[in-house]
Protein backbone atom coordinates (compact mmCIF):
# COMPACT_ATOMS: atom_id res chain seq x y z
CA UNK A 1 0.00 0.00 0.00
CA UNK A 2 1.40 3.98 -1.28
CA UNK A 3 1.08 6.49 1.27
CA UNK A 4 -0.08 9.34 -0.53
CA UNK A 5 0.98 13.06 0.91
CA UNK A 6 1.44 16.43 -0.98
CA UNK A 7 5.13 16.75 -0.08
CA UNK A 8 7.82 14.25 0.89
CA UNK A 9 11.28 15.97 2.03
CA UNK A 10 14.41 13.76 2.28
CA UNK A 11 16.32 14.83 4.60
CA UNK A 12 15.67 16.74 8.20
CA UNK A 13 18.85 19.34 7.75
CA UNK A 14 19.06 22.80 7.90
CA UNK A 15 16.86 23.16 4.80
CA UNK A 16 14.60 20.29 5.12
CA UNK A 17 14.07 20.39 8.60
CA UNK A 18 12.03 23.76 8.08
CA UNK A 19 10.82 23.47 4.98
CA UNK A 20 8.38 20.40 6.75
CA UNK A 21 7.09 22.52 8.76
CA UNK A 22 6.56 25.41 6.63
CA UNK A 23 4.63 23.25 4.31
CA UNK A 24 3.15 21.88 7.02
CA UNK A 25 1.44 24.44 8.35
CA UNK A 26 0.28 25.53 4.42
CA UNK A 27 -2.07 22.97 4.81
CA UNK A 28 -0.03 20.15 2.12
CA UNK A 29 0.36 17.13 4.28
CA UNK A 30 4.09 16.35 4.67
CA UNK A 31 6.14 13.53 5.40
CA UNK A 32 10.07 13.84 6.11
CA UNK A 33 12.53 10.96 6.28
CA UNK A 34 15.10 10.80 8.11
CA UNK A 35 17.95 8.14 7.83
CA UNK A 36 19.94 9.17 11.05
CA UNK A 37 19.51 11.84 13.20
CA UNK A 38 17.40 15.32 13.03
CA UNK A 39 19.31 18.47 12.64
CA UNK A 40 21.47 17.21 9.42
CA UNK A 41 25.38 17.74 9.76
CA UNK A 42 25.18 20.88 11.42
CA UNK A 43 23.41 19.97 14.66
CA UNK A 44 24.59 16.77 15.14
CA UNK A 45 28.66 16.47 13.84
CA UNK A 46 29.30 20.11 12.57
CA UNK A 47 28.74 23.44 13.43
CA UNK A 48 27.53 22.93 17.20
CA UNK A 49 29.37 20.70 18.73
CA UNK A 50 32.55 21.40 17.08
CA UNK A 51 32.66 25.19 18.33
CA UNK A 52 31.34 24.17 21.43
CA UNK A 53 34.98 22.08 21.68
CA UNK A 54 36.33 25.18 20.49
CA UNK A 55 35.09 27.13 22.95
CA UNK A 56 37.22 24.92 25.70
CA UNK A 57 40.13 24.75 23.83
CA UNK A 58 40.32 28.40 24.00
CA UNK A 59 39.38 28.57 27.19
CA UNK A 60 42.93 26.09 27.84
CA UNK A 61 45.01 28.65 25.34
CA UNK A 62 44.22 31.56 27.76
CA UNK A 63 44.75 29.63 30.83
CA UNK A 64 48.40 28.74 29.64
CA UNK A 65 49.09 32.48 28.36
CA UNK A 66 47.15 33.69 31.45
CA UNK A 67 50.89 35.39 32.40
CA UNK A 68 50.66 37.44 29.30
CA UNK A 69 47.65 39.36 31.36
CA UNK A 70 49.16 39.26 34.74
CA UNK A 71 47.19 36.80 36.08
CA UNK A 72 49.14 33.94 37.57
CA UNK A 73 47.94 30.24 37.61
CA UNK A 74 48.95 26.78 38.01
CA UNK A 75 49.28 23.78 35.65
CA UNK A 76 46.69 23.64 33.11
CA UNK A 77 45.08 20.36 32.72
CA UNK A 78 42.13 19.56 30.06
CA UNK A 79 39.35 16.43 30.76
CA UNK A 80 38.28 15.86 27.31
CA UNK A 81 35.46 14.09 28.96
CA UNK A 82 33.85 17.07 30.45
CA UNK A 83 35.06 18.74 27.38
CA UNK A 84 33.03 15.89 25.63
CA UNK A 85 29.91 15.88 27.67
CA UNK A 86 29.46 19.63 27.12
CA UNK A 87 29.71 18.96 23.34
CA UNK A 88 27.38 15.79 23.93
CA UNK A 89 24.87 18.09 25.96
CA UNK A 90 24.49 20.65 23.63
CA UNK A 91 24.00 18.71 20.72
CA UNK A 92 21.54 16.74 22.48
CA UNK A 93 19.38 20.01 23.29
CA UNK A 94 19.56 21.09 19.86
CA UNK A 95 18.56 18.00 18.62
CA UNK A 96 15.49 17.77 20.63
CA UNK A 97 14.28 20.85 19.76
CA UNK A 98 14.67 20.18 16.26
CA UNK A 99 12.52 17.24 16.65
CA UNK A 100 10.33 18.56 18.32
CA UNK A 101 9.20 21.17 16.21
CA UNK A 102 8.90 18.56 13.72
CA UNK A 103 6.89 16.35 15.91
CA UNK A 104 4.22 19.18 17.26
CA UNK A 105 3.47 20.71 13.15
CA UNK A 106 -0.15 19.45 12.25
CA UNK A 107 0.10 17.30 9.10
CA UNK A 108 4.28 16.59 8.97
CA UNK A 109 4.85 12.92 9.12
CA UNK A 110 8.68 12.18 10.97
CA UNK A 111 9.46 8.87 9.23
CA UNK A 112 13.30 7.36 10.48
CA UNK A 113 14.71 5.28 7.71
CA UNK A 114 16.42 4.91 4.44
CA UNK A 115 14.14 6.18 1.41
CA UNK A 116 15.41 5.25 -2.07
CA UNK A 117 13.29 6.28 -5.59
CA UNK A 118 10.98 3.69 -7.08
CA UNK A 119 9.94 6.32 -10.14
CA UNK A 120 9.55 9.91 -10.48
CA UNK A 121 7.12 10.18 -7.52
CA UNK A 122 7.36 6.85 -5.28
CA UNK A 123 9.54 6.34 -2.49
CA UNK A 124 10.26 3.02 -0.68
CA UNK A 125 11.83 3.75 3.31
CA UNK A 126 13.78 0.59 4.44
CA UNK A 127 11.88 1.67 8.07
CA UNK A 128 14.60 1.91 10.97
CA UNK A 129 12.59 -0.32 13.09
CA UNK A 130 11.98 -2.72 10.18
CA UNK A 131 9.34 -3.38 7.84
CA UNK A 132 9.18 -1.13 4.42
CA UNK A 133 6.81 1.54 3.01
CA UNK A 134 5.79 3.15 0.03
CA UNK A 135 5.67 7.03 -0.38
CA UNK A 136 4.17 9.17 -3.00
CA UNK A 137 3.96 12.95 -3.41
CA UNK A 138 3.76 14.89 -6.05
CA UNK A 139 7.10 16.99 -4.91
CA UNK A 140 9.59 15.62 -3.65
CA UNK A 141 12.76 17.80 -1.77
CA UNK A 142 16.04 15.81 -1.46
CA UNK A 143 18.43 17.10 1.56
CA UNK A 144 20.35 14.26 1.56
CA UNK A 145 23.58 16.18 2.62
CA UNK A 146 27.28 14.27 2.90
CA UNK A 147 29.07 11.61 4.69
CA UNK A 148 33.01 11.50 5.38
CA UNK A 149 35.37 10.69 2.34
CA UNK A 150 37.30 7.85 2.90
CA UNK A 151 41.25 7.85 3.14
CA UNK A 152 43.09 7.97 -0.03
CA UNK A 153 45.16 5.65 0.58
CA UNK A 154 45.94 1.86 2.16
CA UNK A 155 45.40 1.74 5.38
CA UNK A 156 46.05 -1.63 6.40
CA UNK A 157 43.64 -2.46 9.13
CA UNK A 158 44.90 1.17 10.68
CA UNK A 159 41.88 2.76 12.67
CA UNK A 160 41.56 6.49 11.69
CA UNK A 161 39.00 9.27 12.93
CA UNK A 162 37.13 11.56 10.99
CA UNK A 163 35.57 14.99 12.00
CA UNK A 164 32.72 13.11 14.07
CA UNK A 165 34.59 10.56 16.18
CA UNK A 166 37.38 12.25 16.91
CA UNK A 167 34.80 14.49 19.04
CA UNK A 168 34.05 11.70 20.98
CA UNK A 169 37.19 10.34 22.01
CA UNK A 170 37.50 10.44 25.40
CA UNK A 171 41.36 11.25 26.23
CA UNK A 172 43.31 13.75 24.82
CA UNK A 173 46.03 12.29 22.17
CA UNK A 174 49.79 12.37 22.57
CA UNK A 175 50.30 12.80 19.08
CA UNK A 176 47.95 13.71 16.39
CA UNK A 177 48.35 13.14 12.51
CA UNK A 178 45.51 15.25 10.58
CA UNK A 179 45.43 15.05 7.02
CA UNK A 180 43.97 17.51 4.85
CA UNK A 181 44.38 21.84 5.52
CA UNK A 182 41.70 22.95 5.01
CA UNK A 183 39.41 24.54 7.02
CA UNK A 184 37.66 21.02 8.86
CA UNK A 185 41.72 19.92 9.53
CA UNK A 186 42.74 23.41 10.63
CA UNK A 187 40.05 23.41 13.29
CA UNK A 188 40.47 20.26 14.59
CA UNK A 189 44.48 20.64 14.52
CA UNK A 190 44.26 24.08 16.53
CA UNK A 191 41.66 22.42 18.90
CA UNK A 192 43.75 19.45 20.32
CA UNK A 193 46.68 21.09 20.16
CA UNK A 194 45.41 23.57 22.86
CA UNK A 195 44.14 20.13 24.57
CA UNK A 196 47.71 19.08 25.09
CA UNK A 197 48.16 16.95 21.83
CA UNK A 198 51.33 17.32 19.54
CA UNK A 199 49.90 17.52 16.14
CA UNK A 200 51.33 17.58 12.83
CA UNK A 201 49.17 18.61 9.78
CA UNK A 202 50.02 16.64 6.59
CA UNK A 203 48.49 18.69 3.29
CA UNK A 204 48.83 17.72 -0.35
CA UNK A 205 49.14 20.86 -1.89
CA UNK A 206 51.47 23.96 -2.07
CA UNK A 207 49.36 25.97 0.81
CA UNK A 208 46.75 25.65 3.62
CA UNK A 209 43.28 26.59 2.39
CA UNK A 210 44.11 26.46 -1.27
CA UNK A 211 41.20 28.76 -2.73
CA UNK A 212 42.18 31.55 -0.13
CA UNK A 213 44.75 34.42 -1.73
CA UNK A 214 48.49 33.00 -1.41
CA UNK A 215 48.69 35.90 1.66
CA UNK A 216 46.07 34.97 4.20
CA UNK A 217 46.88 30.66 3.32
CA UNK A 218 50.88 31.54 4.12
CA UNK A 219 49.34 33.82 7.19
CA UNK A 220 46.86 31.18 8.19
CA UNK A 221 50.31 28.59 8.44
CA UNK A 222 52.29 31.25 10.61
CA UNK A 223 49.57 31.07 13.04
CA UNK A 224 49.56 27.31 12.97
CA UNK A 225 53.39 27.22 13.75
CA UNK A 226 53.10 29.50 16.06
CA UNK A 227 50.89 27.53 18.14
CA UNK A 228 53.23 24.67 18.14
CA UNK A 229 51.90 22.78 15.48
CA UNK A 230 54.35 21.16 12.49
CA UNK A 231 52.59 21.86 9.04
CA UNK A 232 53.97 19.72 6.16
CA UNK A 233 53.14 20.74 2.10
CA UNK A 234 53.01 19.44 -0.67
CA UNK A 235 52.97 15.93 1.32
CA UNK A 236 51.29 13.27 0.09
CA UNK A 237 50.30 10.44 2.76
CA UNK A 238 51.16 7.09 1.23
CA UNK A 239 50.27 4.16 3.70
CA UNK A 240 50.05 3.42 7.11
CA UNK A 241 50.33 0.76 9.73
CA UNK A 242 50.03 -0.21 12.99
CA UNK A 243 53.35 -0.47 14.48
CA UNK A 244 53.16 -1.66 19.09
CA UNK A 245 50.27 0.34 19.10
CA UNK A 246 50.82 3.33 17.90
CA UNK A 247 50.18 4.57 13.82
CA UNK A 248 53.64 4.78 11.39
CA UNK A 249 52.23 7.06 8.49
CA UNK A 250 53.86 6.98 5.59
CA UNK A 251 54.67 9.99 3.42
CA UNK A 252 56.45 12.00 0.48
CA UNK A 253 57.13 15.43 0.26
CA UNK A 254 59.70 17.42 -1.51
CA UNK A 255 62.88 15.84 1.04
CA UNK A 256 61.86 12.49 -0.37
CA UNK A 257 59.66 9.57 2.16
CA UNK A 258 59.87 9.86 5.86
CA UNK A 259 57.60 8.31 8.21
CA UNK A 260 55.65 10.25 10.58
CA UNK A 261 54.53 8.40 13.74
CA UNK A 262 51.17 9.47 16.06
CA UNK A 263 48.81 7.85 17.94
CA UNK A 264 45.89 8.83 16.17
CA UNK A 265 45.38 9.93 12.83
CA UNK A 266 42.40 12.27 11.71
CA UNK A 267 41.47 12.01 8.28
CA UNK A 268 40.01 15.56 6.89
CA UNK A 269 39.94 14.89 3.80
CA UNK A 270 36.80 16.28 2.47
CA UNK A 271 33.31 14.80 2.01
CA UNK A 272 31.03 13.20 -0.63
CA UNK A 273 27.35 13.53 -1.29
CA UNK A 274 24.60 10.65 -0.36
CA UNK A 275 23.09 10.35 -3.48
CA UNK A 276 24.13 6.75 -4.49
CA UNK A 277 21.88 5.22 -1.33
CA UNK A 278 18.67 6.70 -3.45
CA UNK A 279 18.50 5.05 -6.69
CA UNK A 280 18.03 8.56 -8.59
CA UNK A 281 17.88 6.98 -11.76
CA UNK A 282 14.69 5.36 -11.28
CA UNK A 283 13.20 9.02 -11.00
CA UNK A 284 15.46 10.72 -13.73
CA UNK A 285 17.54 12.61 -11.44
CA UNK A 286 20.48 13.75 -13.07
CA UNK A 287 24.12 14.24 -10.89
CA UNK A 288 27.30 15.80 -12.00
CA UNK A 289 30.67 13.38 -12.36
CA UNK A 290 31.20 13.85 -8.22
CA UNK A 291 27.38 12.67 -7.81
CA UNK A 292 25.80 16.32 -6.54
CA UNK A 293 22.63 16.36 -7.85
CA UNK A 294 22.20 18.84 -11.02
CA UNK A 295 19.40 21.74 -10.32
CA UNK A 296 18.96 24.80 -11.21
CA UNK A 297 18.68 28.51 -9.51
CA UNK A 298 15.56 27.59 -8.14
CA UNK A 299 16.76 24.14 -7.18
CA UNK A 300 14.80 22.21 -9.76
CA UNK A 301 16.48 18.97 -10.10
CA UNK A 302 15.85 16.98 -13.33
CA UNK A 303 12.75 15.38 -13.10
CA UNK A 304 9.04 17.45 -12.56
CA UNK A 305 8.34 18.34 -9.21
CA UNK A 306 11.97 17.36 -7.59
CA UNK A 307 13.99 19.34 -5.57
CA UNK A 308 17.54 19.17 -4.02
CA UNK A 309 18.83 21.88 -1.37
CA UNK A 310 21.73 21.69 0.88
CA UNK A 311 25.12 20.47 0.61
CA UNK A 312 23.92 17.67 -1.89
CA UNK A 313 23.70 20.34 -4.67
CA UNK A 314 27.06 20.73 -4.63
CA UNK A 315 26.98 24.16 -3.37
CA UNK A 316 29.48 25.39 -0.47
CA UNK A 317 28.81 22.74 2.56
CA UNK A 318 27.53 25.25 5.00
CA UNK A 319 24.41 25.73 7.07
CA UNK A 320 23.44 29.34 6.21
CA UNK A 321 23.30 28.16 2.31
CA UNK A 322 21.19 25.18 2.89
CA UNK A 323 18.75 26.99 5.05
CA UNK A 324 18.88 29.66 2.53
CA UNK A 325 18.01 27.13 0.41
CA UNK A 326 15.21 26.43 2.70
CA UNK A 327 13.81 30.31 1.64
CA UNK A 328 14.17 29.77 -1.89
CA UNK A 329 11.39 27.09 -1.75
CA UNK A 330 9.23 27.85 0.92
CA UNK A 331 8.87 31.59 -1.16
CA UNK A 332 8.70 29.54 -4.58
CA UNK A 333 6.53 26.52 -3.60
CA UNK A 334 4.35 28.16 -1.28
CA UNK A 335 4.19 31.95 -1.90
CA UNK A 336 4.33 32.22 -5.26
CA UNK A 337 7.91 33.65 -5.18
CA UNK A 338 10.30 33.45 -8.13
CA UNK A 339 13.45 33.30 -5.71
CA UNK A 340 16.89 32.30 -7.26
CA UNK A 341 20.21 31.60 -5.64
CA UNK A 342 21.79 33.15 -7.99
CA UNK A 343 23.91 36.04 -7.61
CA UNK A 344 24.04 35.34 -3.65
CA UNK A 345 26.91 36.06 -1.39
CA UNK A 346 28.64 33.42 0.10
CA UNK A 347 29.51 34.46 3.30
CA UNK A 348 31.90 32.01 6.13
CA UNK A 349 34.07 31.83 9.26
CA UNK A 350 36.72 29.15 9.71
CA UNK A 351 37.20 28.89 13.70
CA UNK A 352 40.65 28.63 14.07
CA UNK A 353 41.81 31.31 16.36
CA UNK A 354 41.94 34.24 15.02
CA UNK A 355 39.28 33.27 13.23
CA UNK A 356 39.18 33.64 9.00
CA UNK A 357 35.67 35.36 7.76
CA UNK A 358 35.62 35.61 4.08
CA UNK A 359 32.67 36.79 1.63
CA UNK A 360 32.63 37.87 -1.78
CA UNK A 361 35.71 37.51 -4.34
CA UNK A 362 39.49 37.51 -3.39
CA UNK A 363 41.94 38.76 -4.98
CA UNK A 364 43.18 36.66 -7.25
CA UNK A 365 39.72 36.27 -8.19
CA UNK A 366 38.62 39.94 -8.86
CA UNK A 367 41.97 40.40 -10.87
CA UNK A 368 41.13 37.68 -13.04
CA UNK A 369 37.24 39.18 -13.38
CA UNK A 370 39.00 42.35 -15.20
CA UNK A 371 37.60 45.23 -13.60
CA UNK A 372 40.53 47.49 -12.01
CA UNK A 373 40.46 47.13 -8.18
CA UNK A 374 41.86 48.51 -5.68
CA UNK A 375 43.34 46.39 -2.72
CA UNK A 376 42.91 47.72 1.03
CA UNK A 377 44.92 46.18 3.37
CA UNK A 378 46.08 46.71 7.34
CA UNK A 379 47.51 44.25 9.53
CA UNK A 380 45.77 43.41 13.00
CA UNK A 381 48.60 44.72 15.06
CA UNK A 382 47.37 49.12 13.85
CA UNK A 383 44.29 47.59 15.65
CA UNK A 384 43.49 48.89 19.24
CA UNK A 385 41.05 46.56 20.56
CA UNK A 386 43.68 43.84 19.09
CA UNK A 387 46.20 44.77 21.19
CA UNK A 388 44.28 46.00 24.06
CA UNK A 389 43.48 41.52 24.64
CA UNK A 390 46.34 40.36 23.38
CA UNK A 391 45.39 39.21 20.12
CA UNK A 392 47.11 41.65 17.37
CA UNK A 393 48.11 38.57 14.39
CA UNK A 394 46.12 38.04 11.26
CA UNK A 395 45.59 41.49 8.99
CA UNK A 396 42.60 42.40 7.32
CA UNK A 397 42.00 42.65 3.11
CA UNK A 398 39.27 43.95 0.99
CA UNK A 399 38.93 43.64 -2.59
CA UNK A 400 37.24 47.11 -3.82
CA UNK A 401 35.92 48.19 -7.50
CA UNK A 402 38.14 51.08 -8.42
CA UNK A 403 35.20 52.71 -10.63
CA UNK A 404 32.40 52.35 -8.82
CA UNK A 405 34.27 51.91 -5.14
CA UNK A 406 31.88 48.82 -4.15
CA UNK A 407 33.00 46.29 -1.74
CA UNK A 408 33.97 42.77 -4.00
CA UNK A 409 34.99 41.15 -1.06
CA UNK A 410 36.82 41.01 2.52
CA UNK A 411 39.26 38.87 4.18
CA UNK A 412 39.32 39.13 7.91
CA UNK A 413 41.95 37.17 9.11
CA UNK A 414 42.07 38.35 13.20
CA UNK A 415 40.44 38.69 16.64
CA UNK A 416 36.17 37.89 15.67
CA UNK A 417 37.43 38.08 11.77
CA UNK A 418 34.02 36.85 11.27
CA UNK A 419 31.79 39.51 12.49
CA UNK A 420 34.15 42.05 10.83
CA UNK A 421 34.01 40.44 7.77
CA UNK A 422 29.35 40.30 8.49
CA UNK A 423 30.00 44.05 8.31
CA UNK A 424 31.38 44.56 5.15
CA UNK A 425 29.18 42.05 3.95
CA UNK A 426 25.98 43.74 4.97
CA UNK A 427 28.37 46.82 3.25
CA UNK A 428 28.17 44.69 0.15
CA UNK A 429 24.31 43.90 -0.19
CA UNK A 430 23.37 47.65 0.84
CA UNK A 431 25.57 48.61 -2.22
CA UNK A 432 27.37 50.94 -0.40
CA UNK A 433 31.32 52.23 -1.72
CA UNK A 434 33.72 51.62 0.79
CA UNK A 435 33.74 55.33 1.70
CA UNK A 436 30.42 54.88 3.91
CA UNK A 437 32.55 52.29 5.90
CA UNK A 438 35.82 54.46 6.05
CA UNK A 439 34.19 57.85 7.00
CA UNK A 440 31.38 55.73 9.70
CA UNK A 441 31.65 57.04 13.23
CA UNK A 442 32.21 53.33 15.02
CA UNK A 443 32.59 53.30 19.03
CA UNK A 444 36.29 53.23 20.08
CA UNK A 445 37.48 50.52 21.18
CA UNK A 446 35.45 48.15 19.24
CA UNK A 447 37.10 46.51 16.45
CA UNK A 448 34.46 48.06 14.26
CA UNK A 449 36.21 50.80 13.86
CA UNK A 450 39.10 49.49 12.26
CA UNK A 451 37.36 49.85 9.29
CA UNK A 452 38.02 53.41 9.30
CA UNK A 453 41.46 52.83 9.10
CA UNK A 454 41.20 49.73 6.48
CA UNK A 455 39.86 52.00 3.89
CA UNK A 456 42.35 54.42 4.33
CA UNK A 457 45.11 52.17 3.57
CA UNK A 458 44.68 51.17 -0.05
CA UNK A 459 48.08 49.33 -1.40
CA UNK A 460 47.70 51.12 -5.00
Amino acid sequence: MTVMYDAIVIGAGQSGGPLSTALGRAGKKTAVVESDEVGGTCINCGCTPTKTMVASARVAYLARRAADYGVRTGPVDVDLSVVRQLKRDIVQSFRQGSQSRIESTEGVDLIFGEARFVDEKRLEVTLRDGGRQLLAADIVVINAGLRHAPAPFPLDGVPVLDSTSIMELAQVPERLLVLGGSYVGLEFAQMFSRFGSRVTIIELGPRLMPREDPDVSDAVAEIMREDGIEVLLETRAQAARSVDGRIELRVAGAGGERVLTGTELLVAAGRVPNTDRLQLSAAGIATDEHGYIVVNDRLEATAPGVYAVGDVTGEPAFTHISYDDYRILQANLLEGGSLSRAGRLVPYTVFIDPQLGRVGMSEQEARRAGPRVRVARMPMNSVARALEVAEPRGFMKAVVDAESDQILGCAVLGLEGGELMSMMEIAMMSKLPYTVLRDGVFAHPLLAESLNNLFGSFED
